[in-house]
């Protein structure tokens, strides 16, 4: 066997389902948590400290017949703003969406500011993306900036 087919093999290949590539290494298990995989039944291949000639090394997560929602994207784009989730249908990438944090954050995160309404009243909580390089988003309810460490995610 080759030395170019042996790396091709370092993770399975997927009949159907995601491949979410480019995972900073440190944050592939916490992303492998906000998406909720330990509660799921599909087969699921890891890899991680992955060669990789954008990052140097990197995380992936393939999912066997999984697609993901948009708030589960959001989700991922929190702690992983960066990601390429690769749709695959019968052995092929037929689309490529490139992550990054959304304008808006809706029921995702909770508010760290006890005293905001959405801690005290059955509501869901609305934050603005107020840059998204660093990370910081605002309550639309108490105006209270999160900065990306302080983020507690629902």
């Amino acid at each position: 066997m080759s030395d170019n087919k042996k790396k091709e093999l370092q993770v399975a290949a997927l009949e159907n389902g995601t491949a979410i590539d480019h995972i900073p290494p440190e944050q592939l298990f916490k992303v492998a948590h906000l998406i909720g995989l330990s509660t799921m039944d599909n087969r699921i291949t890891f890899g991680n400290n992955l060669e990789s000639k954008k990052m140097g090394r990197k995380g992936m997560i393939k999912i066997a017949d999984k697609f993901f929602e948009e708030e589960e994207i959001n989700r991922i784009a929190l702690v992983a703003p960066n990601v390429i989730l690769n749709i695959i249908r019968d052995y092929e990438v037929v689309e490529k969406k490139y992550v990054s944090l959304p304008d808006e954050l809706v029921g995702i995160v909770r508010c760290n500011n006890p005293k905001c309404i959405t801690n005290n009243e059955p509501m869901l909580t609305h934050f603005y993306v107020t840059d998204k390089a660093m990370g910081t988003i605002k309550c639309r309810y108490c105006e209270r900036k999160i900065s990306k460490e302080d983020i507690i995610i629902k």
